[in-house]
């Protein structure tokens, strides 16, 4: 099974902590040369400086804020004069939790012009890299409320599954060029997101967030949350040769949680 990304250069966004962070490792330690994407310069650098280097590997990063989609496409537009992209991340934080009731409509629109807006321009950027050396992976780490819609997390659930049918119609799209398009859907994973969620757990359970932790976990077959690692493996392998018959799924790292087929 050929699992090698020698000579290949992968965009990864949001790669300064957790999923991102763990996905731009894992690629890196397969050949791959990296470039990051975050808003945060310094932690840009830290995370530089932890990847994976063999000789031919020139890892870098772009700064860009995800609040502000023309800066996104300035920047990511420049670094495709620079180098052709056979790998695409799509990685943000996820919008706030609460009701969707209760939700302002400002939320709505700026969650989907971070998720979705973002993802079409770094899409559009680097597809045409992607079909003249004939190799594309488009990976949306998405949210297992694709299949399942999470209580708590309204305006996410709404965008996520615009991301989702946005990935899917352009799986369709792209399969004749040698792309495929992708999105790996995580459960709980400990990162400072589940922190998040943890805690609101526990102010709407009554209970301390040990004890909120603790039953999260009974609501997973596996009983245990994820490691950032463990999501990033699955995004690698998606990412690889291996996985060029794989195209327009949603694939649940989950431990079993996400209860439909």
């Amino acid at each position: 099974m050929n699992l090698d990304l020698t000579n290949k250069n992968a965009l990864v966004c949001g790669s300064t902590a957790g999923i991102g962070k763990a996905s731009a490792r894992q690629l890196a330690a397969m050949g791959a040369t990296v470039t990051l994407v975050a808003r945060n310069e310094e932690k840009l650098k830290e995370t530089l400086i932890e990847l994976p280097f063999e000789a031919g590997q020139k890892h870098d990063y772009v700064v860009a804020d995800f609040s502000n989609s023309k800066e996104v496409k300035e920047k990511i537009g420049k670094a495709c004069q620079d180098k052709i992209f056979h790998i695409l991340i799509n990685n943000t934080g996820g919008p706030k939790g609460g009701p969707i009731f209760s939700a302002e409509t400002d939320e709505f629109t700026n969650a989907f012009e971070q998720h979705l807006v973002n993802n079409h321009i770094l899409a559009q950027a680097v597809v045409p890299g992607m079909k003249k050396a004939d190799y594309g992976r488009i990976i949306n780490i998405i949210s297992t409320s694709v299949k399942q819609p999470i209580d708590g997390l309204g305006v996410s659930n709404t965008i996520r599954g615009a991301v989702a049918s946005w990935a899917k119609t352009l799986a369709n799209e792209l399969g004749p060029h040698g792309i495929t398009v992708n999105n790996v859907l995580p459960g709980f994973t400990a990162t400072d997101r589940l922190d998040d969620i943890i805690a609101k757990a526990s102010k709407r359970l009554n209970k301390t967030e040990a004890e909120a932790s603790e039953w999260m976990k009974t609501l997973v077959p596996a009983r245990r949350f994820a490691q950032p690692g463990e999501v990033a493996n699955a995004v690698a392998f998606l990412a690889s040769e291996a996985a060029s018959y794989i195209n327009g799924i949603n694939l649940p790292v989950d431990g079993g949680r996400t209860k439909s087929l």
